[in-house]
């Protein structure tokens, strides 16, 4: 049974994002690269809510005919442009990017549905608005999360306050030269 998995990048106090929805607080180096090249190897189908969504169908289609793009980038929008993506939203009239399925409705029957497929695991690339949907509905089983040393005061949080009480088991913690800890959780 394949696993749903939600992989985010927080700060100290909560946030997915700037009040914007940025990540330029991100301590982003070579060994962060590392730990999210070695979670890639994990992936089935990587999930969005419909801000990611757009966000990534927007940007990788371009790396590739980017003649100054690197090869880890070019490799990364390979490997996303050909894996089938999964994309959640009510709203979204259609999901036209290479191998992606939409989503609408009845997704905790969806989601159980997914996990029961053969294959690697399902995860869920930032998406907070998502995750904190999937939370509540206690349909994700890892938490994957980068804490970032760094205090925004606002921006985007990645769980709601009043998500249902859930016990999580810590698996591995690393701490990063950059101070960066990376924290992976499974449900008790």
């Amino acid at each position: 049974m394949r696993k749903l998995v939600l992989f985010a990048h927080m700060s100290l106090d909560g946030f997915a994002g700037d009040k914007n929805g940025g990540l330029g607080f991100l301590s982003y180096n070579a060994e962060l690269q590392q730990f999210a090249d070695e979670l890639v190897k994990t992936v089935g189908a990587p999930v969005y809510g419909k801000n990611t969504y757009h966000l990534m169908e927007g940007y990788w289609p371009t790396v590739l005919n980017d003649p100054n793009a690197s090869g880890h980038a070019l490799a990364h929008a390979k490997w996303v442009q050909e894996i089938p993506k999964i994309v959640f939203s009510t709203t979204l009239p259609g999901a036209d990017w290479n191998n992606t399925t939409l989503i609408k409705d009845n997704v905790v029957e969806e989601v159980n549905k997914l996990k029961q497929q053969p294959g690697k695991d399902l995860v869920i690339f930032g998406s907070p608005g998502l995750a904190k949907s999937l939370t509540k509905l206690g349909l994700i089983d890892e938490y994957q999360l980068t804490l970032h040393p760094i205090l925004l005061g606002e921006g985007i949080s990645l769980f709601d306050r009043d998500a249902p009480m859930s016990n999580l088991v810590l698996q591995e913690s690393k701490t990063l030269g950059s101070g960066v800890i990376t924290l992976h959780y499974t449900k008790r």
